[in-house]
């Protein structure tokens, strides 16, 4: 009985140690944090945008982050926004 207890001691802190020196990231390392696979027509007047940012160049498709006070929009093109 003591042997298995042992044991199972033994395992759980190889377990806790793997887990404390993990590398791990929430995303994985190199991984973008946001991509657009989709895209609004959606029109949004100028005054409410508050930032544009372009997607990561290794996200599979290309376009930018509209972010409103209320939301984000995927948008392929942001022509005609005046900022």
């Amino acid at each position: 009985m003591e042997m298995k207890m042992s044991c199972v001691c033994l395992v759980l802190g190889l377990v806790v140690l793997m887990t404390i020196s993990s590398d791990a990231e929430p995303h994985g390392a190199g991984h973008p944090v946001q991509c657009c696979f989709t895209f609004s027509d959606v029109k949004i007047p100028p005054r409410l945008i508050i930032k544009v940012e372009k997607i990561p160049s290794d996200c599979p498709k290309p376009g930018y982050i509209v972010t409103t006070p209320k939301n984000k929009f995927c948008k392929q093109n942001i022509n005609g926004l005046t900022l």
